[in-house]
């Protein structure tokens, strides 16, 4: 597969098969991210990775909070409001998924499970956790999302599908404590990775692009 193609065939993987990659493939798809270009050669990225019975209690617990009504609390709060392209781009996902799960957008039911399963992660045999120390600004989080998206293509080579999901850091101060993270680093975000379940309808969902020219101006050329 050569980059042009990965590039346009990752998608975003909601149902994942439990048998987990190997650590040495693991580690290859980190050192391959390991890669990823940052400000100033700075690096900033500070990665934890769960598997196992690791990763089994962060989810019990995850799913201990939500039920106990602890409220989400991610370390970078969550935008209150979308410019209308962006919420309207979400909102035409949002139909979509609903429409191959054969469920009613705005379902209550469909609400709760699809949090449920965020907070499962989905079933995936491993969570990639990225973190930034505290005293790094905005800038790094550019060199965060290089990182993430080169760990993503990465894993292809090795034919696992990932996800980025804002609710596999609901809760950080439990992956702090599973995962023994100071204090002193911001859980910015999480990547689930594993075997795509072709079967799971939640995998047949496929975004709507908008077309490179409503995103894009060139001058001079």
């Amino acid at each position: 597969m050569n980059v042009i193609d990965a590039i346009m065939s990752r998608r975003s993987i909601r149902a994942f098969k439990p048998e987990p990659p190997t650590e040495d493939e693991l580690m290859k798809i980190l050192a391959a991210a390991n890669q990823s270009p940052s400000w100033a050669d700075t690096q900033p990225w500070e990665v934890f990775a769960a598997g196992g019975a690791a990763l089994a209690r962060i989810r019990e617990r995850f799913l201990a909070n939500y039920e106990n009504g602890v409220p989400l609390g991610n370390d970078v709060p969550r935008p209150c409001e979308w410019p209308p392209g962006p919420k309207q781009r979400m909102l035409n996902f949002i139909e979509a998924r609903c429409a191959a799960l054969g469920v009613i957008p705005g379902d209550e039911a469909e609400r709760e499970a699809s949090m449920r399963r965020n907070l499962e992660f989905f079933g995936a045999p491993v969570v990639v956790y990225l973190c930034l120390h505290k005293d790094l600004t905005p800038w790094s989080y550019f060199d965060l999302g290089l990182f993430a998206q080169s760990l993503m293509l990465a894993g292809m080579e090795y034919s696992m599908g990932s996800v980025v999901a804002v609710n596999l850091v609901a809760y950080p101060d439990i992956i702090r404590q599973e995962l023994e993270i100071p204090d002193e680093y911001t859980v910015m975000i999480g990547i689930a990775l594993g075997y795509e379940d072709p079967e799971d309808n939640a995998n047949q969902v496929r975004s709507i692009r908008r077309p490179v020219e409503d995103a894009v101006v060139i001058k001079g050329l």
